[in-house]
């Protein structure tokens, strides 16, 4: 695991404001932010009903517009460690740096169940920064979850 960036709290509120962004429309409470340079390149939140696709995660939604083919120089923050899908377009799209807010005990793979990020049998890994405001998302993602329960 990486240090922190001075920057890393914002960027992080951010996405969280992209995640209560989904959470009003009934997605599952994820946001994320891509940065380059210190300037937000792309923000997204989950949109798995909107799209009536279960692949539109946040982060795989970034990814897929992103502004280049290889990310080496951007960071992607996202409120909820990345699942394997969207760590496998992590390591394709060669991002530079992942920040994440909380673990996800359940489907994470950047940590929690699996490392893909960090696996060096990949050809790409990017610096991993965890636990940026992990209790403002799980705090979003719980009460998400009570109001379906």
């Amino acid at each position: 695991m990486h240090s922190t960036n001075p920057n890393d709290e914002y960027f992080m509120q951010v996405a969280l404001q992209k995640a209560e962004q989904a959470f009003l429309d009934d997605e599952v409470p994820i946001g994320a932010v891509l940065v380059k340079d210190n300037v937000i390149v792309a923000l997204e939140h989950n949109r798995t009903r909107l799209n009536q696709d279960p692949l539109a995660h946040a982060e795989k939604l970034i990814l897929d517009n992103a502004p280049e083919k290889y990310l080496y120089d951007y960071t992607l923050y996202i409120t909820l460690e990345p699942c394997l899908m969207c760590a496998g377009m992590i390591i394709w799209s060669r991002v530079g740096r992942v920040v994440f807010a909380a673990y996800d005990k359940k489907a994470g793979a950047a940590g929690s169940v699996y490392n893909a990020l960090l696996d060096k049998h990949f050809n790409h890994n990017p610096k991993l920064t965890c636990g940026i405001l992990a209790k403002d998302s799980q705090d979003l993602l719980k009460r998400f979850f009570k109001t379906k329960r």
